[in-house]
């Protein structure tokens, strides 16, 4: 009995570390289609019933923004071609609890190769027949002061 509980408790932080891992990959599924503007790709990873939010501080206050994702998928369509942008993601902070995982990832925003704006994401997924999908993505957003 006493190997049958060290080896579960061995085993419990690989398990967990491996779910973390699919979480953050996930995320990482979705910043290479936003960075591609691949909305196929992004879709992957995301639940039909997604919520997009945004808190956006500026010169003339805090602003709080929700965006559909259907809003969200079209607006990749209306990107210069010559446009570049990049999300630096930071660092990763995951958090599991069976089915639900909350994922909270500083980052930088570039536009051109230039710092535009940085904040954090705010990732909560679910566990849907084995996948993890985003189903609520909020942001903050602070300019380069």
């Amino acid at each position: 009995m006493k190997k049958l509980l060290f080896l579960f408790l061995f085993c419990l932080p690989i398990i967990s570390n491996a779910q973390k891992l699919e979480v953050e990959n996930t995320i990482k599924t979705f910043f290479v289609g936003f960075h591609a503007k691949d909305t196929v790709k992004i879709k992957s990873v995301c639940s039909e019933k997604m919520i997009l939010q945004s808190i956006i501080e500026g010169q003339k206050g805090t602003r709080f923004e929700e965006e559909k994702p259907s809003e969200f998928y079209k607006s990749f369509s209306t990107f210069p071609a010559d446009l570049k942008f990049e999300e630096k993601i930071l660092s990763y902070n995951i958090q599991i609890d069976g089915k639900m995982a909350h994922a909270w990832t500083p980052y930088e925003f570039y536009v051109n190769g230039k710092l535009s704006h940085s904040g954090v994401n705010a990732f909560t997924l679910f566990k849907e027949n084995e996948t993890w999908k985003i189903v609520h993505l909020i942001d903050t957003r602070r300019k380069k002061q």
